[in-house]
Protein backbone atom coordinates (compact mmCIF):
# COMPACT_ATOMS: atom_id res chain seq x y z
CA UNK A 1 0.00 0.00 0.00
CA UNK A 2 1.33 3.45 -1.06
CA UNK A 3 -0.47 6.62 -0.18
CA UNK A 4 0.31 10.24 -0.23
CA UNK A 5 0.85 12.20 2.88
CA UNK A 6 1.23 16.11 3.62
CA UNK A 7 4.22 16.50 6.55
CA UNK A 8 3.73 19.60 8.74
CA UNK A 9 6.90 21.20 9.51
CA UNK A 10 5.34 24.25 11.22
CA UNK A 11 1.42 25.61 10.89
CA UNK A 12 1.38 27.03 7.21
CA UNK A 13 4.42 25.46 5.93
CA UNK A 14 4.45 21.58 5.15
CA UNK A 15 6.06 19.15 2.13
CA UNK A 16 4.77 16.05 0.86
CA UNK A 17 5.63 12.57 1.73
CA UNK A 18 4.97 9.08 0.20
CA UNK A 19 4.13 6.60 2.88
CA UNK A 20 4.34 3.01 1.75
CA UNK A 21 3.41 -0.31 3.78
CA UNK A 22 3.78 -4.02 3.15
CA UNK A 23 0.98 -6.51 3.77
CA UNK A 24 2.99 -7.79 6.57
CA UNK A 25 4.90 -5.20 8.01
CA UNK A 26 7.92 -5.32 10.79
CA UNK A 27 7.69 -3.54 13.69
CA UNK A 28 11.03 -1.76 12.44
CA UNK A 29 10.09 1.35 10.31
CA UNK A 30 12.18 3.05 7.55
CA UNK A 31 12.80 7.08 7.32
CA UNK A 32 14.81 7.48 3.69
CA UNK A 33 15.36 10.72 2.47
CA UNK A 34 16.88 11.87 -0.97
CA UNK A 35 19.53 13.81 -1.67
CA UNK A 36 20.88 16.88 -3.20
CA UNK A 37 20.10 16.81 -6.95
CA UNK A 38 16.77 14.93 -6.48
CA UNK A 39 13.59 14.18 -5.05
CA UNK A 40 11.79 11.61 -3.28
CA UNK A 41 10.88 10.44 -6.76
CA UNK A 42 13.97 9.92 -8.31
CA UNK A 43 14.34 6.82 -9.81
CA UNK A 44 16.93 5.35 -7.17
CA UNK A 45 15.23 6.73 -4.11
CA UNK A 46 11.93 4.62 -5.70
CA UNK A 47 13.83 1.50 -5.57
CA UNK A 48 15.79 1.51 -2.52
CA UNK A 49 11.77 2.30 -1.12
CA UNK A 50 9.93 -0.56 -2.77
CA UNK A 51 13.29 -2.72 -2.43
CA UNK A 52 12.55 -2.46 1.73
CA UNK A 53 9.06 -2.39 1.50
CA UNK A 54 9.23 -6.14 -0.88
CA UNK A 55 11.62 -7.44 2.26
CA UNK A 56 8.53 -6.14 4.95
CA UNK A 57 9.76 -2.71 6.06
CA UNK A 58 7.34 0.42 6.02
CA UNK A 59 8.82 3.20 4.74
CA UNK A 60 8.33 6.99 4.17
CA UNK A 61 9.59 8.89 1.82
CA UNK A 62 9.52 12.90 1.77
CA UNK A 63 10.89 16.13 0.06
CA UNK A 64 12.60 18.74 1.43
CA UNK A 65 10.90 22.13 1.39
CA UNK A 66 13.08 23.16 -2.19
CA UNK A 67 12.59 20.52 -3.82
CA UNK A 68 8.46 20.69 -3.44
CA UNK A 69 8.86 24.41 -4.73
CA UNK A 70 10.73 23.56 -7.82
CA UNK A 71 13.87 24.98 -6.72
CA UNK A 72 16.97 23.65 -8.39
CA UNK A 73 19.81 24.55 -5.15
CA UNK A 74 19.01 22.89 -1.51
CA UNK A 75 17.49 25.28 1.75
CA UNK A 76 19.88 26.08 4.23
CA UNK A 77 20.62 23.38 7.03
CA UNK A 78 18.24 24.26 9.78
CA UNK A 79 15.02 24.36 7.73
CA UNK A 80 16.65 20.82 5.64
CA UNK A 81 16.90 19.70 9.80
CA UNK A 82 13.74 21.10 10.67
CA UNK A 83 11.80 19.10 7.90
CA UNK A 84 13.71 15.81 8.34
CA UNK A 85 12.76 16.13 11.91
CA UNK A 86 9.46 16.67 11.09
CA UNK A 87 9.59 13.81 8.72
CA UNK A 88 10.87 11.59 11.63
CA UNK A 89 7.97 12.98 14.72
CA UNK A 90 5.40 11.80 11.94
CA UNK A 91 6.68 8.38 11.40
CA UNK A 92 7.05 8.09 14.93
CA UNK A 93 3.58 9.00 15.52
CA UNK A 94 3.01 5.68 13.24
CA UNK A 95 3.38 3.83 16.56
CA UNK A 96 6.03 1.11 15.61
CA UNK A 97 8.74 -0.37 17.93
CA UNK A 98 11.77 0.68 15.98
CA UNK A 99 12.80 3.60 13.50
CA UNK A 100 15.52 3.67 11.74
CA UNK A 101 16.85 6.68 9.84
CA UNK A 102 18.11 6.10 6.36
CA UNK A 103 19.46 9.06 3.43
CA UNK A 104 20.79 9.45 0.43
CA UNK A 105 23.76 11.74 0.29
CA UNK A 106 22.54 14.77 1.36
CA UNK A 107 19.72 12.80 3.01
CA UNK A 108 21.92 10.77 5.04
CA UNK A 109 23.76 13.27 5.90
CA UNK A 110 21.02 15.41 7.44
CA UNK A 111 19.88 11.98 9.38
CA UNK A 112 22.91 11.52 10.96
CA UNK A 113 23.05 15.11 12.58
CA UNK A 114 19.73 14.38 13.85
CA UNK A 115 20.73 11.08 15.30
CA UNK A 116 24.50 13.08 16.76
CA UNK A 117 21.32 15.46 18.30
CA UNK A 118 19.75 12.44 20.01
CA UNK A 119 17.16 11.78 18.50
CA UNK A 120 15.80 8.42 19.22
CA UNK A 121 16.09 6.10 16.31
CA UNK A 122 17.26 2.21 16.25
CA UNK A 123 20.34 3.00 13.86
CA UNK A 124 21.19 4.89 10.61
CA UNK A 125 21.53 4.08 7.09
CA UNK A 126 23.94 5.75 4.98
CA UNK A 127 23.83 5.32 1.26
CA UNK A 128 26.67 7.80 -1.15
CA UNK A 129 27.33 9.68 2.46
CA UNK A 130 28.89 12.69 1.24
CA UNK A 131 32.37 12.43 3.37
CA UNK A 132 33.06 15.93 1.55
CA UNK A 133 31.54 18.51 -1.02
CA UNK A 134 33.41 16.86 -4.70
CA UNK A 135 36.93 18.57 -4.85
CA UNK A 136 37.02 19.85 -1.46
CA UNK A 137 38.72 17.18 0.66
CA UNK A 138 39.71 19.64 2.94
CA UNK A 139 35.92 19.85 3.97
CA UNK A 140 35.32 16.93 6.07
CA UNK A 141 31.80 16.41 7.08
CA UNK A 142 32.34 13.97 9.60
CA UNK A 143 33.12 15.41 13.42
CA UNK A 144 29.69 15.05 14.89
CA UNK A 145 29.46 11.13 13.60
CA UNK A 146 31.49 9.93 17.09
CA UNK A 147 28.84 11.35 18.55
CA UNK A 148 26.40 8.98 17.21
CA UNK A 149 25.41 6.33 19.69
CA UNK A 150 23.34 3.67 17.49
CA UNK A 151 24.34 1.40 14.95
CA UNK A 152 25.51 3.53 11.76
CA UNK A 153 25.77 1.15 8.29
CA UNK A 154 27.91 3.16 5.32
CA UNK A 155 27.62 1.98 2.03
CA UNK A 156 30.11 4.02 0.00
CA UNK A 157 31.52 3.59 -3.70
CA UNK A 158 35.28 2.80 -4.22
CA UNK A 159 35.00 5.52 -6.98
CA UNK A 160 33.24 8.01 -4.79
CA UNK A 161 34.35 11.56 -5.40
CA UNK A 162 32.60 12.79 -2.64
CA UNK A 163 34.36 10.16 -0.07
CA UNK A 164 37.97 9.48 -0.94
CA UNK A 165 39.27 6.30 -0.19
CA UNK A 166 41.72 7.26 2.16
CA UNK A 167 39.30 9.58 4.16
CA UNK A 168 36.75 6.87 3.92
CA UNK A 169 39.63 5.03 5.93
CA UNK A 170 40.89 7.67 8.23
CA UNK A 171 36.56 9.08 9.34
CA UNK A 172 34.56 5.93 8.57
CA UNK A 173 36.42 2.95 9.66
CA UNK A 174 37.02 4.10 13.10
CA UNK A 175 33.57 4.98 13.97
CA UNK A 176 33.14 2.63 16.83
CA UNK A 177 29.28 1.87 16.48
CA UNK A 178 29.59 2.26 12.22
CA UNK A 179 29.66 -0.66 9.66
CA UNK A 180 31.20 -0.30 5.99
CA UNK A 181 30.57 -1.37 2.85
CA UNK A 182 32.46 -0.70 -0.23
CA UNK A 183 31.34 -1.22 -3.30
CA UNK A 184 33.98 -1.27 -5.82
CA UNK A 185 34.36 0.63 -9.10
CA UNK A 186 30.60 2.36 -7.88
CA UNK A 187 31.04 6.21 -8.03
CA UNK A 188 28.48 8.48 -6.10
CA UNK A 189 25.73 7.23 -7.84
CA UNK A 190 26.46 3.53 -7.35
CA UNK A 191 27.08 3.41 -11.41
CA UNK A 192 29.80 1.12 -12.09
CA UNK A 193 31.82 -0.27 -15.33
CA UNK A 194 29.58 -2.62 -18.02
CA UNK A 195 32.89 -5.09 -17.19
CA UNK A 196 32.02 -5.64 -13.49
CA UNK A 197 28.23 -5.42 -13.36
CA UNK A 198 25.18 -2.79 -13.24
CA UNK A 199 23.95 -0.54 -11.25
CA UNK A 200 20.75 -2.57 -10.70
CA UNK A 201 23.03 -5.51 -9.22
CA UNK A 202 24.60 -3.07 -6.91
CA UNK A 203 21.16 -1.77 -5.63
CA UNK A 204 20.14 -4.89 -5.40
CA UNK A 205 23.16 -6.02 -3.46
CA UNK A 206 22.49 -2.81 -1.07
CA UNK A 207 19.06 -3.89 -0.52
CA UNK A 208 19.88 -7.61 0.77
CA UNK A 209 22.35 -6.34 2.95
CA UNK A 210 20.15 -3.04 4.45
CA UNK A 211 17.34 -5.64 5.51
CA UNK A 212 19.62 -8.18 7.08
CA UNK A 213 21.51 -5.27 9.16
CA UNK A 214 17.66 -3.68 9.91
CA UNK A 215 16.98 -7.12 11.41
CA UNK A 216 19.71 -7.80 13.77
CA UNK A 217 19.69 -5.05 15.73
CA UNK A 218 17.18 -7.12 17.81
Amino acid sequence: MRREITIEIEPGRSVSGRWRVPGQPSSTAVLLAHGAGAGQDHPAITRLAEGLVGRGLPVLTFNYPYMDAGRRFPDRQEVLLSCHRAAADWLTQQSFRRLVLAGRSMGGRMASYLAAEGYPCAGLVLYAYPLHPAGKPDRIRADHLPRVTVPMLFFVGGRDRLALPHLVERHLTTLKRGELKIIPHADHSFNVPKRVGSRQEVLKGILYHTAQWISSLG
